[in-house]
């Protein structure tokens, strides 16, 4: 009896480290085999499913340009810093573009405060900077209500989490791309023309976010023309 206990513990615990192990909560596992052949030296766009949905909906931007998207839909800030460094800093680009908190506020990973949100970027832009690799920040894309929580109400905090995203950056002399001011509407959410669902932009949303984020880019990595 003794021994048929054991070996059931054992088979638990075996599957539930193949349990977590397929899970794969940091995503690590979703641009492995795209970090093995990526180039260096490219610019890597970090983010969530805004980030990724950038690369779907123009990918002609980021191959033209020589970017690299690794955006995970319904990532969270801690779980970017998590995989930050496999998948930014082993790939050695010359500048990464951090655009992250929206899942936050939407607590995807549950509640966190909007100070411990700035810690997770801040600590990404640490371990880039000191891997000599260059920073932007962005601001969280206005958002009136998230789809799949409706009972929050994300506007006001989004504020003030780019408030301080503008903060440090300014203290720090790192480029901030204000996306949010240029996307609201009149609510602080973004119109249907830049996003039908309120939180994802439409391919011109896309367009006003490369316009304002490109020359940044240019100016930190001093492309030629």
């Amino acid at each position: 009896m003794k021994s048929f206990l054991i070996v059931a513990i054992l088979l638990m615990n075996g599957l539930f480290v193949t349990a977590q192990q397929k899970e794969d909560w940091a995503g690590f596992l979703h641009y492995e085999e795209a970090n093995k052949t990526a180039p260096k030296g490219s610019v890597i766009f970090m983010g969530n499913s805004i980030t990724e949905g950038w690369v779907n909906t123009h990918p002609n931007f980021f191959s033209d340009n020589h970017y690299l998207g690794r955006g995970i839909s319904g990532q969270t800030s801690m779980q970017m810093l998590v995989r930050f460094r496999r998948d930014v800093v082993d790939l050695q680009p010359k500048a990464v573009v951090i655009l992250a908190g929206t899942n936050d506020i939407a607590q995807n990973t549950g509640y966190i405060a909007l100070d411990n949100i700035l810690g997770d970027m801040i600590s990404m832009v640490e371990l880039a900077q000191t891997n000599h690799i260059k920073v932007i920040l962005c601001s969280v894309l206005p958002a009136y209500e998230f789809g799949w929580r409706k009972e929050l109400k994300p506007a006001d905090d989004i504020i003030r989490l780019n408030q301080l995203i503008k903060d440090y950056a300014a203290q720090h002399k790192i480029p901030y791309v204000d996306y949010h001011s240029t996307l609201k509407d009149a609510r602080n959410g973004l119109s249907e023309q830049y996003a039908k669902d309120g939180v994802h932009p439409t391919p011109e949303g896309y367009d006003v976010m490369e316009k304002l984020v490109k020359p940044v880019i240019d100016r930190v990595v001093k492309v030629k023309k």
